[in-house]
């Protein structure tokens, strides 16, 4: 099973970079599973309905949140019969709408698609370590394949993650922190690694919001109110991990950036 997984979707630039670059990606990597994380994608907090549906338009299978997910109170408007959205499946559950895992059937195969996020420098929510465990065990008796998006600020609690899973999950993958990493790799018991991969929407922001107000911050230590970059040049960040459908375990992974920079290549 070949999956594709963007990351997080920034504002109307992001919007439109998914709408523009998809398809072309489908047609290069021919993914059975198309993910993208869409937590950012209503002017960069949370997510509307109609922005939901527009992502399965353009191409997605499954769409996965994080922290902002509740930023836009039309999330309770549909949350519950999203079958396709997946929030933090670590926050309380008695309170929480919504669902945490969904699985995505590719012909004889299923793939769990689980959603995750940490507490270092984030809301503490419930222990991410012990929710995943017994998520898992649960998901393992459906099927071997299953991935993890780790919505987390930390590169250390996401690599502790990463290993703490190792040999129990297809693939975890960051994000969060919209700067796409390096260290992509597959763990010694089969477990494809990345720490983040990266964001989609405006290239000339500062992590998709406007510079000034993100320098003022940091020059002044005052207050400063961020917005979306809604034009100009755009990123769209990703990666292509392949699975062995049998054991689950992954054959490979690989990043991918398309900016100015690193134009398309059809």
């Amino acid at each position: 099973m070949r999956i594709l997984f963007i990351g997080d979707v920034v504002g109307s630039l992001g919007r439109k970079t998914i709408e523009q670059y998809v398809p072309k990606l489908k047609q290069k990597y021919r993914p059975q599973v198309t993910i993208i994380n869409g937590e950012n994608a209503a002017s960069g907090r949370g997510i509307t309905e109609k922005i939901y549906k527009k992502l399965l338009q353009d191409g997605a299978d499954v769409v996965t949140l994080g922290n902002h997910a509740w930023d836009n109170r039309d999330i309770f408007n549909f949350i519950d019969s999203a079958k396709k959205l997946v929030r933090p499946i670590n926050f309380p559950e008695a309170s929480t709408p919504g669902h945490g895992i969904v699985y995505v059937k590719v012909n004889q195969e299923e793939l769990a698609v689980i959603n995750l996020q940490g507490r270092t420098f984030m809301t503490a929510i419930d222990d991410p370590f012990q929710k995943i465990e017994d998520l898992v065990s649960e998901a393992r008796k459906r099927t071997p394949l299953i991935f993890v998006d780790f919505h987390a600020e930390t590169t250390s609690e996401k690599q502790a993650m990463g290993w703490f899973l190792d040999g129990q999950i297809s693939a975890l993958v960051g994000t969060h922190t919209h700067v796409q990493t390096a260290d992509q790799r597959i763990l010694p018991k089969g477990t494809a690694y990345l720490t983040d991969v990266g964001m989609t929407g405006p290239y000339d922001g500062i992590l998709g919001m406007n510079r000034a107000a993100v320098i003022g911050k940091f020059q002044t230590a005052l207050p400063h109110r961020f917005e979306v970059v809604e034009e100009g040049r755009s990123l769209l960040s990703y990666c292509v991990i392949d699975l062995d459908n049998k054991t689950g375990k992954a054959k490979s992974i690989q990043t991918g950036l398309i900016n100015e920079d690193h134009p398309w290549k059809d």
